[in-house]
């Protein structure tokens, strides 16, 4: 097995940095159960740290940092009922590309082709649509070593309990080495995105959520801009991806996000030109292709974001205190309010645990103070019974969650029962599970 010592390891936002003691790099199940039996017997603590996606200290240790890049691919298959078992290590976009040679596609991706599939199910990624669950829903099975090295196979058959509290665990119940993914036939998106203002968006907002497979949107709360995206099945052809495309996503939208990162970091009274910039310089797309196309649009620029979902019903109501609030106490950003819709799920520890939600999440450039923006921001999220997204910066504790989360007290038992020394435990997640630190 591959290990390092002391080698430094950053998230990609840059905000998360850790210098632990030993980097393994395993590249079987015998070795990853061999790595956690000797962090255990010697009393040290273990985190898995995926790609680094999160912009919380989920992964942080100075102890044991277990890296999962060497065990990945499709294990296995099954064909007649469209599931596989997959190595969690399996970066997102190279199992859409593995799924695709065999006419297979997951039902619904997220934003990001580098999260690890153990970090997108272990943090709750999601995608957008009325109709559609975020990514853990999609799991039907899992192994995962446990504290004592043993290795167990969860299913809703195996263990109910067990299976809904470990398929969105943040890696705090044992190792997950491999996901089985309900899978459905290859099929190709009309993408397409056009303009609007908030206010026309709201009154149809009923319509454009049940019309379309993938609907979300993103809005410039200082020019009350809406840039609006749809995806829906189609069978026309593909769209050559031509020069002319990606160069646009990747300089355009990149280089424009750079230089006014920049431009307001120096001159912060420029914000508001640039947010009208901005959203000039965002996509207007028209084109086919298939699912993981979105993963294709590469994020450069640096930023920090903060999310909650809230119960879908509350959205024009959140978001109409969130316009009071930002123009009352004059925050400029040029960055938008995403929104997104996720269907209710029966997972323990997702945000959208029994309701329909629509996830709203808030952003900054990582060196732009953020902090006042994103407090004022998490005040109104609660009032509307918000729920953190687990990946994005937010400040809840444990006694906040039990009043969010109906089995965050059940899950707290079962994570002690697991691992009543703490092996997979880091100081935030003592934070989060009511421990004491260790």
């Amino acid at each position: 097995m591959l290990a390092k010592y002391r080698r430094r390891w950053r998230n990609w936002s840059g905000l998360v940095e850790a210098v632990p003691n030993f980097r393994s790099y395993p590249v079987s199940l015998e070795e990853i159960q061999a790595e956690v039996l000797r962090a255990a017997d010697d009393g040290e603590r273990l985190r898995v740290g995926g790609s680094g996606q999160s912009f919380t200290p989920l992964c942080w240790t100075d102890e044991n940092l277990m890296s999962l890049d060497y065990f990945t691919g499709i294990e296995s298959m099954d064909m007649q009922h469209r599931r596989v078992w997959v190595r969690s290590g399996t970066r997102l976009v190279d199992l859409a590309n593995q799924l695709s040679e065999r006419g297979l596609a997951q039902v619904m991706l997220g934003a990001s082709g580098q999260q690890t599939l153990a970090g997108a199910i272990s943090t709750g990624t999601h995608g957008s649509g009325v109709d559609f669950g975020n990514m853990s829903t999609q799991v039907t099975a899992l192994r995962m070593v446990c504290a004592d090295g043993s290795v167990r196979t969860i299913s809703a058959e195996s263990n109910k309990p067990l299976f809904d509290a470990a398929r969105l665990s943040l890696g705090a119940l044992g190792v997950i080495t491999h996901v089985e993914l309900q899978c459905v036939d290859a099929y190709r998106l009309h993408y397409r995105s056009s303009r609007d203002q908030l206010g026309p968006t709201l009154r149809k907002l009923d319509k454009l959520k049940r019309s379309h497979r993938h609907f979300e949107f993103a809005w410039y709360p200082n020019n009350d801009n809406v840039q609006l995206r749809f995806m829906d099945t189609t069978v026309e052809p593909l769209s050559p991806l031509n020069a002319q495309r990606l160069a646009r996503n990747l300089v355009l939208e990149n280089g424009a996000m750079w230089a006014l990162s920049t431009l307001t970091r120096r001159m912060p009274g420029s914000r508001e030109a640039a947010q009208r910039m901005t959203t000039w310089a965002a996509s207007n797309d028209d084109v086919i292709g298939e699912p993981n196309l979105r993963y294709d649009t590469k994020r450069i620029v640096r930023f920090v974001e903060s999310a909650y979902a809230i119960p879908a019903k509350f959205l024009p109501e959140a978001l109409k205190r969130m316009e009071s609030i930002i123009r009352a106490l004059r925050f400029k950003t040029h960055l938008p309010v995403e929104v997104r819709f996720v269907k209710a799920d029966d997972i323990w520890l997702s945000p959208c645990y029994e309701r329909d939600s629509a996830i709203i999440s808030v952003s900054a450039p990582v060196d732009v103070p953020h902090q006042d923006y994103f407090n004022a921001m998490a005040e109104i999220f609660e009032r509307y019974e918000g729920r953190p997204h687990w990946g994005k910066l937010h400040d809840k504790t444990a006694d906040d969650l039990l009043a969010l989360y109906p089995r965050f007290a059940d899950f707290q038992k079962l994570r002690k029962e697991l691992d009543p020394r703490g092996v997979f435990l880091n100081p935030h997640l003592c934070a989060l599970f009511g421990v004491d630190q260790l």
